[in-house]
């Protein structure tokens, strides 16, 4: 397996850490370190076929890139050798200064003091987060949006009504108006009349006038007692005369009494029928 991360310099494909390689070793000639041999490796590029070589670094137990590629950034690596030089700087200086010493406790101890305190805080972070009841916040947060919900309804429910309303105020009022303007010509003032003048008006006047009228026309006036009177003729007793006397009277008594232009064709008729009346007699 390929120990860290490389790229090819022959056609730049790029070689991750942990990569498997059917790879090749030999011991390395003359490099021993504390009595360990240095082992050399050879893999080709998994691209170009080109190859590429590493060995073992027992110093650093680490490995070391020797041929056909380069290694890449590891900051992780950089950051371990940095620590490591810090470390001996500080013990370098311990050995000649024993003040440097003391500083170096204090602010040991300090860094410890910080780091006990940051600890409990997150101990009883921990401690609150365990003693919430995460069904009670969730039940919670259900009934809030429920009642948002039915606030919400409720304002269109009202908006809704409002809008109705207004439209039925605006219907009534264009109902008022058009009301007033049928009724503005048909106002016409009418003369004050009594309760009992409906006792004497006839329900049909026009029909009856009509009626009348056609029968005058035709036959006469049947309602006046002036024109009936005409038809009766009052006989008197005779008295003892010559004939000639007789048949004066009887014409003189047969002759109705004038009526002016107001007797009719009907009264005349009965006129003449009681005339041969008579004088059959």
């Amino acid at each position: 397996m390929a120990p860290f991360n490389m790229r090819c310099k022959t056609c730049g494909e790029y070689i991750y850490k942990g990569k498997k390689f059917n790879a090749r070793k030999e011991t390395v000639q003359n490099e021993v370190y504390l009595g360990l041999p240095i082992f050399r490796f050879y893999i080709k590029c998994t691209r170009c076929l080109a190859e590429i070589t590493f060995k073992t670094d027992p110093e650093n137990t680490d490995y070391t890139m020797e041929h056909g590629a380069t290694r890449n950034f590891q900051a992780e690596k950089l950051l371990e050798e940095e620590e490591k030089r810090m470390q001996k700087e500080r013990e370098e200086e311990e050995l000649n200064n024993p003040m440097k010493v003391l500083e170096n406790r204090t602010k040991d101890s300090k860094l410890e003091m910080e780091v006990l305190e940051n600890l409990q805080e997150l101990k009883e972070l921990n401690q609150r987060q365990a003693n919430v009841d995460f069904e009670a916040m969730l039940r919670q947060y259900k009934e809030y949006e429920e009642e948002q919900k039915r606030r919400e309804q409720e304002e269109d429910e009202q908006e809704m009504k409002a809008m109705l309303e207004e439209v039925q105020n605006r219907r009534l009022l264009v109902d008022s108006d058009s009301d007033e303007e049928a009724a503005k010509p048909s106002t016409k003032p009418r003369a004050k009349t009594k309760p009992t003048d409906i006792l004497q008006e006839d329900p049909q006047p026009q029909i009856k006038k009509q009626k009348t009228e056609s029968w005058e026309r035709s036959v006469g006036k049947l309602s006046s007692r002036t024109q009936l009177a005409g038809l009766v003729a009052v006989r008197k007793q005779k008295p003892p005369s010559t004939p000639t006397n007789s048949t004066e009277s009887h014409g003189a008594a047969s002759i109705p009494p004038a009526t002016g232009t107001s007797s009719s064709s009907l009264g005349l008729l009965g006129a003449y029928s009681d005339s041969e009346d008579g004088a059959s007699d």
